[in-house]
């Protein structure tokens, strides 16, 4: 009796390290599919492989994904047994945590027959386990800087005795320093946060080197490519034109025609090409034993004295080069992403060429000292060579045998800032970097550091480039792709002041109506019509040119790429936008704020106080920008931490 008494606990305890073994492996076995299935999904969700537009199949695809991975290894535990919970992360743009747990039920060997022998219920013949794995997604950064560069920005910050730009520039570097101190505790993730800078003014600057792109128009195709050019004059329907040297248009393209072009005989005419042909003297060798005789003293339109001097040979160079700025493409696609292709010549990105305007830069065209055109003025900003002939305003301007007429050497200077780089005084936008490497986050902050203000404000314009710069498409393709999962893209666009392009208070008798810039000649109507590009799409009177209206249109422009930047469908772009030194007194300004106000997104973590998100609009002065540039900070830091 006593054997027996001893042999049931032993046979017990026997029994229970038999299932004990067992049921610690089916546990194990169960946390490793768990994890296997986390990994597997949580990869499966950021590579933006199923799309999310249909919520409720979203969810149902990623789960049946994480259940058939899980089931696969499970091995020898029954998935009946294992019942799977997926708790998908609950943030729409990505990131978040993803939480797998499952249900482990172990139905013992030897656990019934004992529990039976010592009279225990058989509803305890199992044993329940719960296993958990989470798996937090990697959240990452794309944040473009697009910081106003205009010629205000010089004066003084508002309750300081710094310039703007000085205290846009420590803010934005601070602001930079804090995310890639942040970015670098995330060493499994590749680039966790890239900044990327677009300096603008009147215009953008997207870098010389991209002159050859195919984004770029280098046939001269696009509908605004010869908008303030008239190549007629070189045609052989013009009586004076030269045979030996003329343009011929086939299709939408203008081509060199006649030996006298050279090497590049029979190749299209565009503003790359001009930009090329255009020759100054620039130095100069007399020619032993020659002579020739020149005016030395001209008055009242005759020459009252001559002299003789030796004939020379000059050197002759390229007088300038592209600078790397671009015009705003016709509407929509100035307030888009869409590819540009030369199957829409549209969409095409077009250099800038401001045009010489009318008056004789110089006016002695054989280097006899005798002027041979009149000194008509106009009045007009942007003169930096010499007209064709002596006639109308309109015709000076856009007579464009006149640029192939090479500059003498000794002929005056153009004003500074005058040329067909005119209104492009910005720095080349500089793309995406990884700034949690120190050569990534050199390359940043040094551009930072070498913006320059200058010229007039077109915040629309640099939006749009900056919404380019954080797109995975050309012309910038740094970004990741829209479809990634985990990974925000973002816009900081701050401004000191409201729209501005230059109108005309003078006589405007080529009908310019403005100053060239990124819209080019606002009296120009687009491709035929009678709608000047910055009016295209708005609301605004488009037969009147003054600043006011001017800074309708464009406050028009910038609602338009903002809506089309944040929109899910397009550019999911969150967009933060800060005005500096504004005033809700000064109507111009009070104008700005709200466009700004209206740009923004709204936050994702911050409410008002009837519940409503706050915008992610910042209004700072001089005095408080760099508190502004921290609060930023700390949303960007909401972006990417889970709790």
């Amino acid at each position: 009796m006593m054997m027996v008494v001893a042999t049931i606990p032993i046979l017990g305890g026997i029994a229970l390290a038999v299932d004990y073994a067992e049921l610690s492996r089916q546990r194990q076995l169960t946390l490793n599919a768990l994890d296997a299935a986390s990994v597997a999904t949580a990869a499966h969700i950021v590579s933006g492989v199923v799309s999310a537009a249909d919520p409720a199949a979203y969810d149902l695809e990623i789960k049946k994904y994480a259940q058939d991975f899980f089931e696969a290894n499970l091995g020898r535990v029954k998935p009946a047994n294992a019942p799977l919970t997926v708790r998908l992360p609950n943030n729409d743009a990505g990131g978040g945590t993803l939480k797998l747990s499952a249900e482990l039920t172990y139905e013992p060997y030897f656990l019934p027959a004992f529990t039976k022998l010592i009279g225990r219920p058989s509803e305890e013949n199992t044993v329940d386990v719960t296993a958990h794995s989470e798996v937090r997604l990697k959240n990452t950064l794309e944040v473009a800087l697009v910081l106003d560069n205009s010629g205000s920005m010089a004066q003084y910050g508002t309750g300081t005795g710094q310039q703007r730009i000085a205290l846009l520039k420590a803010a934005a570097k601070q602001l930079i320093e804090t995310m890639a101190n942040q970015a670098a505790m995330m060493k499994q993730v590749p680039k966790p946060v890239q900044f990327g800078l677009v300096p603008f003014s009147a215009s953008v600057n997207i870098a010389p080197a991209n002159d050859d792109q195919p984004w770029m128009d280098t046939l001269g195709i696009s509908p605004v490519h010869h908008e303030n050019f008239d190549w007629s004059k070189m045609t052989p329907a013009n009586p004076n034109y030269n045979p030996n040297k003329y343009a011929e248009k086939v299709g939408d393209v203008w081509y060199k025609r006649g030996a006298d072009w050279g090497d590049t005989r029979d190749q299209p005419l565009t503003r790359f090409s001009l930009y090329a042909d255009i020759i100054a003297e620039t130095d100069r060798e007399a020619i032993p034993n020659t002579s020739r005789r020149v005016c030395k003293r001209f008055r009242d339109g005759a020459c009252k004295e001559y002299t003789t001097e030796p004939e020379y040979e000059y050197t002759v160079s390229q007088y300038t080069s592209w600078q790397g700025c671009v015009e705003a493409r016709p509407a929509p696609y100035n307030n888009n992403d869409a590819d540009a292709t030369s199957s829409n010549p549209a969409t095409l990105f077009v250099p800038m060429f401001a045009p010489d305007e009318a008056r004789h830069l110089w006016r002695d065209l054989n280097n006899d000292n005798i002027p041979d055109l009149d000194d008509a003025n106009y009045g007009y900003g942007n003169n930096w060579w010499a007209d064709w002939t002596d006639t109308d305003a309109a015709s000076r301007q856009s007579d464009m045998r006149k640029y192939f007429r090479v500059k003498p050497y000794g002929a005056p200077a153009a004003a500074s800032g005058d040329g067909p780089n005119s209104s492009c005084t910005t720095n080349a936008i500089t793309p995406l970097h990884d700034v949690t490497t120190l050569e990534g986050k050199k390359v940043i902050l040094d551009a930072i550091d070498a913006m320059t203000p200058t010229g007039n404000t077109n915040v629309p314009e640099g939006t749009a480039w900056g919404w380019r710069v954080v797109s995975h498409k050309a012309p910038f393709t740094e970004g990741r792709p829209e479809i990634e999962m985990g990974n925000d893209k973002v816009i900081i666009v701050l401004t000191d002041g409201a729209n501005t392009y230059g109108d005309y208070t003078y006589t405007d008798p080529a009908g310019n109506q403005s100053t060239y810039a990124a819209y080019g000649y606002t009296g120009k109507g687009y491709n035929g019509t009678g709608t000047t590009r910055m009016y295209m799409d708005t609301n605004v009177s488009k037969s009147t040119y003054t600043n006011t209206n001017y800074q309708a249109a464009m406050d028009e422009q910038l609602q338009m790429v903002c809506a089309n930047a944040k929109a899910p469908d397009q550019g999911n772009v969150i967009v933060v936008t800060v005005s500096l030194d504004l005033s809700t007194s000064v109507a111009s300004e009070k104008k700005a704020i709200d466009a700004l106000t209206n740009c923004a997104s709204d936050s994702r973590f911050k409410k008002n106080d009837d519940g409503t998100p706050k915008k992610l609009y910042y209004n700072a002065t001089g005095s408080n920008l760099a508190e502004k540039f921290k609060e930023i900070a700390d949303e960007l830091s909401n972006l990417r931490i889970v709790s």
